[in-house]
């Protein structure tokens, strides 16, 4: 069965040998595989690609396994990325996982250690492409509403009631009722704490 292009394993490494040794232990274990001798070779290749785990080395000429990790920030690609280590580049490593790095595994690595943390990568890159789409959807829902709605909506998940929100914008308790089922329907919500989650979710894809 062919992968899907999120469950690719991206190797970045300037070592051909590395490189080479993990592409086999990868393929042999069933998990589709690309190969990259540098970070600038990748980041070219994954234009319009949907990314989901990125193995990379820390230590590489041009751009390093940090500054990779903080293009694909960048660019919105949600990645799980495990940072690999030389000897002295835990700090590095450790750097990179408070930049939101899966995992980091110093080298020479044991195959299965390797292999596990892939696989859990793999599973946290299906999470984070979830949540992606539906933060997408909820900023296309939250779209749709009109100035005087997305004022309505500023005001309830502020927490402010009915009237407080009608003596804030001019208006009566009444008439911002009327907006507020309009908004709740609009977004398909039935509730508050689902209309302040969606709002929450759709902060990911644009400042509400």
């Amino acid at each position: 069965m062919r992968s899907r292009p999120g469950d690719v394993v991206y190797v970045v490494d300037d070592d051909e040998a590395v490189r080479e040794s993990l592409r086999f232990l990868l393929e042999t274990a069933g998990i589709a595989v690309d190969v990259h001798a540098s970070a600038e070779a990748f980041l070219t290749a994954a234009q319009g690609r949907d990314v989901g785990c990125v193995l990379t080395d820390v230590r590489m000429p041009g751009v390093n396994g940090l500054q990779l990790q903080r293009r694909l920030h960048e660019l919105g690609l949600p990645a799980a990325v495990i940072i690999m280590t030389g000897h002295g580049d835990v700090p590095l490593a450790v750097e990179a996982m408070k930049n939101g790095a899966v995992d980091f595994l110093e080298k020479p690595f044991d195959d299965t250690k390797l292999l596990d943390a892939v696989r859990r990568a793999l599973e946290a890159s299906r999470s984070m492409r979830a949540e992606a789409s539906n933060a997408a959807a909820a900023a296309a829902r939250l779209a749709m509403l009109t100035p005087r709605e997305g004022e309505v909506l500023a005001g309830l998940v502020a927490g402010h009631s009915s009237k407080e929100i009608a003596r804030d914008l001019g208006s009566s308790p009444r008439t911002i009722e009327v907006h507020r089922t309009r908004v709740m329907a609009k977004l398909g919500v039935h509730s508050l704490p689902e209309l302040v989650r969606m709002v929450q979710a759709a902060k990911q894809v644009v400042p509400v």
